[in-house]
């Protein structure tokens, strides 16, 4: 197969963390026969630095061209001015809303070598295998808003159509369908008249999919419930702002953000791939960047994008034997553990595969 790439460092950790990807994705590529193009592009931070946009157009048109995208991060302190006229986050918005990529996909699940490094106690942790599906283009996010007012008050407004919500609630029907048939919908319905409709929506769209058991939750009782019960949740919907929360909460589970990965897809697979964790700009630059979540990000664009999936569950066994074989970088090891460095864990990975 032959595939172009778009590769787009961002940030903080981005870059250090992208370019152990694409070592990875090459030696991918090497060993089942593959040509890999991979071609770099400016978003972020380091974007409004040397062209004055987050979203530069040629950024733009550099993804137009790929068959996917490869995301590092973007932010961090030097832009965090909240009346900036541009801010890095709104690239990575811009993108998402560009190319419709209304569907984000964010696993978790707990590696035994690691449950120990967890806060919850391990009974808490066993077989805990839970997908988000967050709906990525409307909601508060994309609202109408008060960007900057003038006096001491302003606004954000959650809109959600039918239609988006169906489109989502339709790609999480089907991931169920796939995993454990069970599916979790998580709303804010005894308030938001947004989360009425959006409940409405879901068990609409439920009734083409008779195998998928339905639950709804209002959204502070699933922040409860992922922390007493985890290994309940199979598949969980939620809207824009509650499913990047949820999500984000959820890495407890797994021990560390930097174990997290996520894809951002379209109706055709086309889609945007990138760690949950953000720029870490505390340890940019020191060689203590966890690359997991970059990895799983790239197996996730091997088999949703690409679909070669013995490609992506390639990568996969080959963190599993890195992290069972004691490898940790320094989010993940325990106090008085040695850690590794980034380069010495992808290399630990790039061998096991």
């Amino acid at each position: 197969m032959k595939a172009t790439i778009a590769v787009l460092p961002g940030d903080g950790i981005g870059p250090e963390v992208v370019a152990k990807s694409t070592e990875l994705l090459s030696a991918i590529a090497d060993k089942h026969g593959h040509e890999f193009t991979f071609v770099e592009g400016l978003i972020g931070g380091i974007a409004i630095d040397e062209r004055g946009d987050p979203l530069p157009a040629e950024t733009v048109a550099i993804c137009e061209k790929a068959d996917a995208i490869l995301l590092g991060a973007v932010g961090g302190p030097k832009w965090s001015d909240p009346t900036a006229t541009v801010q890095p986050e709104r690239g990575l918005l811009g993108l998402r809303q560009h190319f419709g990529l209304f569907a984000n996909l964010r696993p978790v699940k707990t590696y035994p070598a690691l449950v120990e490094h967890a806060p919850l106690r391990a009974e808490l942790l066993q077989d805990v295998d839970i997908l988000f599906v967050r709906e990525l283009v409307s909601g508060i996010y994309f609202g109408d808003r008060q960007e900057q007012g003038d006096g001491d008050s302003a606004f954000d407004t959650m809109t959600y159509q039918r239609a988006e919500v169906e489109q989502v609630a339709n790609v999480a029907f089907r991931a169920a369908q796939g995993r454990r048939k069970k599916l979790c919908s998580v709303d804010k319905a005894n308030v938001l008249a947004s989360m009425r409709l959006w409940r409405r929506a879901v068990v609409d769209v439920r009734a083409e999919y008779d195998d998928v058991e339905l639950e709804h939750l209002l959204v502070d009782a699933a922040t409860m419930h992922l922390l007493t019960r985890p290994n309940s949740f199979d598949v969980i919907l939620a809207g824009n702002m509650f499913g990047d929360i949820l999500s984000d909460e959820a890495s407890v589970l797994a021990g560390s953000l930097g174990m997290l990965p996520s894809a951002s897809l379209r109706a055709d697979q086309f889609g945007l791939y990138e760690p949950v964790h953000g720029s870490a700009p505390d340890i940019a630059g020191q060689g203590k960047a966890n690359p997991i979540g970059m990895f799983l990000s790239a197996a996730m664009l091997l088999r949703y994008s690409l679909q070669l999936e013995a490609e992506a569950g390639a990568i996969e066994s080959a963190i599993d034997a890195a992290l069972d074989a004691g490898l940790r970088t320094a989010d993940i090891a325990s106090p008085g553990e040695a850690s590794v460095t980034t380069d010495e864990f992808a290399a630990a990975v790039i061998s096991c595969l």
